[in-house]
């Protein structure tokens, strides 16, 4: 296995460019996610990666050996792609074994390996169907089987597991990465799903319009996310966006927000005009003494808890909230904001504020 360096860099097609300097580490042994919508620029940067397009400039370095120029052929990684892309003709060993047959490795070793790569996938009892009668699980599974068996640098997969329905989906993700730990395989995933990417990552890149947005742990990305959009796309419900007029002052410990003050982590940078203050729905609660109201339009039950949507002075805000808080449609009530999640953003170019809380974070992306 190996580590992948990519260093500024840029995709165009013609007057469009899919992927604007981008940077960023696949550490050896890491199970690192691309994420973002359709069109960000995600799948380009996979098939950069991958040797199947060819980037416009920047370097990329697998192993430490730059590769940015040679073709897939030559860079000793495996794709498994959304389509499971196997052989009809053949059946489930012949698609496994394809590559080692490719490679000219004796009969016997190539048995051996299938075997191996089988049983660590479940599927000894299926070697000898024809894939066309498989499910959807089954084809996948053979897909890995494919890419697995010829133990390459790096696994490099865009939207694997795509094409599955949603329960089968979620099992599939915990076998793949069960599957993962045991190999300790380099392993970069594309996926437009932020649930996946949170389930499944260890670091996570957040693209966008081709920008890398953030880059980071999980919990860094959720807890102090880089920008706007960041905040927005993960989450479910996403942070809260009250937008007002103020001024975050360097050093300020606190915001006025409507009629009311605000305590904030301690701000690093200064920033005047239009800003636009980040709660997540959890880091809202209610509290009748507060002086920031709100008025519930709506409730949606989800259990053990209920998101509770408020109509306030600067916008609608959602609170996950226990189950058994009853609130009433119409009620106004005082909702009061854990000082120590909240984020400031510049309304106009969406980018977090600095503060003592998410600095090291957004240092560091």
């Amino acid at each position: 296995m190996a580590q992948i360096r990519i260093e500024n860099i840029r995709k165009e097609f013609g007057d469009f460019t899919a992927v604007q300097s981008s940077s960023f580490t696949v550490e050896d042994g890491e199970f690192f996610m691309l994420l973002g919508p359709s069109g960000c620029g995600k799948t380009t940067t996979l098939r950069m990666m991958a040797g199947l397009e060819l980037p416009t400039s920047g370097r990329i370095y697998i192993d430490g050996e730059e590769v940015g120029q040679k073709p897939a052929s030559q860079r000793d990684i495996a794709f498994v792609f959304q389509m499971f892309a196997l052989y009809p003709h053949m059946n489930v060993r012949g698609n496994i074994s394809y590559p080692l047959k490719s490679q000219g490795m004796p009969r016997a070793q190539i048995k051996a390996k299938v075997h191996e790569v089988a049983e660590v996938l479940g599927i000894t009892d299926i070697l000898d169907r024809p894939v066309g009668g498989l499910s959807g699980g089954d084809r996948q599974r053979v897909a890995l089987g494919r890419a697995i068996v010829r133990a390459p640098k790096a696994f490099l997969m865009d939207e694997p597991l795509g094409a599955l329905d949603a329960e089968f989906r979620e099992h599939m993700s915990e076998e793949l990465r069960a599957l993962h730990d045991r190999m300790g395989a380099t392993t970069v995933y594309v996926t437009h799903d932020q649930l996946e990417a949170m389930q499944m990552g260890d670091k996570i890149v957040v693209m966008n319009h081709g920008v890398v947005e953030q880059f980071g742990v999980p919990q860094d990305i959720y807890d102090w996310p880089a920008t706007k959009f960041v905040a927005q796309f993960i989450g479910s419900p996403p942070m809260n966006f009250l937008e007002f007029q103020g001024v975050a002052d360097e050093g300020a410990q606190s915001i006025q927000l409507g009629d009311s003050t605000h305590q904030v982590p301690s701000i690093r940078e200064g920033a005047k005009g239009k800003l636009t203050f980040g709660v997540r729905p959890e880091h809202v609660a209610l509290d009748d003494a507060a002086p920031y109201r709100g008025r519930a339009l709506a409730t949606e039950y989800l259990g053990t808890t209920q998101i509770v949507t408020f109509e306030t002075p600067n916008g609608v805000l959602k609170a996950r909230l226990p189950s058994s808080e009853r609130i009433d449609h119409g009620q106004i009530t005082g909702l009061r904001f854990d000082p120590r999640t909240v984020t400031l953003f510049d309304a106009e170019s969406g980018a977090a504020l600095k503060s003592e809380a998410n600095e090291k974070v957004l240092s560091n992306g």
